[in-house]
């Protein structure tokens, strides 16, 4: 049954309705009805890492779990991920049974008692399910990279905001303070006039699941539902290599470690620059190796430039130095997870004072997400930050497809001038997962 008062809460808008969702914890009760109820939808491989962290969490509860995939191997570093190793993850932490398994997404949205959902699903599948669970009032927490596709990007960030639903991008970055200490002193003028930002990303094409050799077509394992993994993505035969972590270098279903990373990075470029709600105005110079291999076929190495309106030129490559380096007129800040540097000392131990520019404060991005289910105040990293971070990558990934600079217009986001080019902004969609 539903909960009428704790479910008009969550899907209001109006913060008067919070204290009806005040976790049970507070008035020293453990009532699971007063809990954030939370579904997970993909729990191979950071899905599983989600369950842990939100099982910390007193004021959620999960009481579902999803995947197409019973159990098997082929995830970070060969483990064994699927619905019923996360059945059995939840129902031990939380020391209780009941937790439901489903393969299909809709199931899970349909169910009224459900609050939120977590989704850390391969990318190809985000756009469908996360405007699928908008459209049914989940609160939403959508694992990065936000978007297969610029076009899905923006659809996704139409109806979450048509939905009027909460939206958590699982892009922690933004919520280590190292990355917000360094994005702070650039943005409160400690290195002058900012003009390059350089990106360092990983390269190549990791075995992550210790299946890259997997190559074979073969019968797919009892228990996975191969043909509903690819859903949108075009027909192809089941190999080991194909699925499980590895997803991430074949373009039908990711972009490479430009995606994957980029989208780290480059939203923190984005921050830093205060560009959260718009973009470059070209991409120049791309450079790329692509894979060769019989299955992934993503950038291996690449370089390429996004030059901002007011000039500031953004380099991403897999040769410059690992994090994000701010260069600007009087020095220069750099940072990645859990550090910063500056080229000074005065730089680097400025104080922001109190009436100077401070970023969002998170110190824990899922704990950020139930905050502001329960607050109605918007999290850490917002779905239209999200799409504009990732956009950036995804033009890379056509500037390097195609080998040719391209020219963007972040207010209509289209390609000028290169039909060709433009084109690539969405993918076809098998039915009947159209969007």
């Amino acid at each position: 049954m539903d909960h009428p008062t704790r479910r008009n809460a969550l899907k209001s808008l109006g913060a008067a309705l919070a204290p009806a969702i005040v976790p049970a914890a507070v008035f020293g009760q453990a009532s699971p009805s007063n809990r954030i109820t939370l579904a997970v939808i993909g729990t191979g491989n950071n899905g599983y890492g989600m369950l842990e962290e939100f099982l910390k969490d007193e004021r959620v509860q999960i009481v579902a779990v999803c995947d197409v995939n019973k159990e098997g191997p082929g995830y970070w570093d060969g483990s064994v991920r699927g619905w019923a190793p996360a059945q059995r993850l939840v129902e031990e932490k939380s020391g209780r049974k009941g937790c439901a398994t489903f393969t299909d997404y809709r199931e899970v949205l349909r169910r009224a008692d459900i609050d939120a959902v977590c989704i850390s699903v391969p990318d190809h599948w985000h756009a469908r399910i996360a405007i699928d669970a908008a459209r049914a009032g989940k609160q939403i927490f959508c694992q990065k990279p936000l978007s297969l596709t610029i076009h899905e990007g923006r659809l996704m960030s139409d109806e979450v905001q048509k939905a009027g639903v909460g939206w958590q991008t699982g892009s922690q970055q933004r919520s280590d303070p190292s990355f917000r200490r360094a994005c702070e002193l650039v943005r409160n003028g400690r290195i002058g006039k900012v003009h390059t930002v350089r990106v360092g990303l990983p390269g190549g094409t990791p075995d992550f699941g210790k299946v890259a050799s997997q190559t074979a077509t073969g019968p797919v394992p009892e228990g996975f539902d191969f043909p509903f993994w690819l859903g949108a993505a075009p027909a192809a035969p089941y190999c080991p290599a194909r699925v499980g972590v590895n997803f991430r270098w074949n373009f039908d279903y990711s972009g490479g470690q430009l995606t994957d990373w980029g989208a780290h990075h480059i939203d923190i470029a984005q921050w830093g620059l205060g560009m959260d709600y718009s973009g470059p105005i070209a991409i120049r110079n791309p450079r790329a190796v692509f894979a060769q291999h019989p299955v992934y076929n993503t950038a291996t190495e690449f370089y390429f430039e996004a030059v901002y309106e007011n000039g500031v030129k953004l380099i991403v490559s897999d040769k410059e130095k690992r994090g994000i380096t701010f260069e600007g007129t009087d020095g220069w800040v750099w940072g990645d997870r859990g550090k910063h540097q500056a080229s000074t000392p005065e730089i680097y131990n400025s104080t922001i004072g109190e009436r100077e520019l401070h970023l969002y404060e998170s110190r824990n991005h899922n704990r950020n997400f139930i905050d502001c289910v329960l607050s109605r105040k918007p999290t850490a990293a917002p779905i239209e930050v999200a799409h504009r971070s990732v956009t950036i990558a995804h033009l890379g990934n056509i500037a390097l497809r195609t080998g040719r600079s391209l020219l963007w217009n972040p207010r209509t986001e289209q390609i000028l001038d290169d039909p060709g080019a433009n084109a690539m902004l969405d993918r076809p969609h098998r039915a009947p997962w159209t969007l």
